[in-house]
Order: C-alpha cells, then sequence, then structure tokens
C-alpha cells in the first residue's frame, strides 16, 4: 500500500525539550542533543526524502493520514543525538488511548484507526532517524565505554 500525498513541511525540532519527558526515549551521557544541526538537516531534504520513502510503503491511508495533518501531529515530532548509542533518536507523536472521550477527530471511528495512525507515526519517525544517522550524519560518538566492561561475544 501506498499514501500519494506530498510531504508537508519538517517539524520545527523544540530545543528545550528534555529527552528524559519522553516515556519512549531513554538516553544516558551528553545532554548535547545536537538538534539544531539535525533541523538543519530536516531542512536539507532529510525530511522529504524519508517522508517519500515512508508513505511509499505505509499502511496509513489517506483519511487516516488527514487526522495527522489536522490535528498538527507531524510538529510534534522530536529528532535527538543520542551520544551513548552512537544513533539519531526521535520521539514519535501518537494518539491517547481516551481519543474516544476526547473525542479528538470526527475521522476517528476505531481503534483500528488509531493503532494504523500511531503504528505510522513510529515507523516514520524510524525512517526519519535512520537516514539522518546514515545519509547526513558525519559526526561520531564522543562517549568512551570504560575498558574494563566485560566481553560477552
Amino acid at each position: 500500500m501506498s499514501l500519494n500525498i506530498d510531504a508537508p513541511p519538517a517539524p520545527r525540532i523544540v530545543t528545550n525539550t528534555d529527552v528524559a519527558d519522553y516515556e519512549d526515549a531513554e538516553v544516558f551521557g551528553s545532554q548535547d542533543y545536537r538538534r539544531e544541526e539535525l533541523q538543519e538537516f530536516l531542512v536539507d531534504g532529510a525530511w522529504e526524502r524519508s517522508f517519500n520513502e515512508w508513505a511509499e510503503h505505509t499502511d496509513v491511508t489517506e483519511a487516516q493520514f488527514t487526522v495527522v495533518e489536522d490535528l498538527s501531529l507531524i510538529s510534534e515530532f522530536d529528532f535527538f543525538w543520542d551520544d551513548f548509542a552512537n544513533r539519531v533518536g526521535y520521539h514519535a507523536p501518537g494518539l491517547p488511548e481516551n481519543w474516544k472521550e476526547q473525542n479528538l477527530h470526527p475521522g476517528l471511528t476505531s481503534w483500528g484507526d488509531v493503532s494504523a495512525i500511531n503504528a505510522g507515526l513510529t515507523e516514520l519517525g524510524q525512517i526519519v532517524s535512520d537516514v539522518l544517522k546514515e545519509e547526513y550524519v558525519d559526526w561520531e560518538a564522543e562517549y568512551e565505554a570504560p575498558e574494563d566492561l566485560p566481553d560477552f561475544s
């Protein structure tokens, strides 16, 4: 399945968000998240390339993506450098469990829609993270593991 839409503008990474506040992200080590540099990469093409790759394979429908756009969920993405893991981490937005009680959007009619949107946004975040790391990030992690760690190989 594919989603035949143009990529929305790249999310604006908020630089004052503490990654420790996210339940879905755990980062150790440096607090230099390099968000300004990642933002430049997103604007310079990483976002559009990643979004188009995601759209080719996603199970999110156009109606479901309309909900994403109407609720401005794309703007809630966060990307940050995780020096400890030598990766680009991300926080993907999602719809809450109480979506029905909140009457979030008339286009949300089932748990299937909510699940598809949440899974799709997580997949998009992972693709963006991978593209940033593989094609844009040219710095190495500064974290040096202690030499006395056990060898599990």
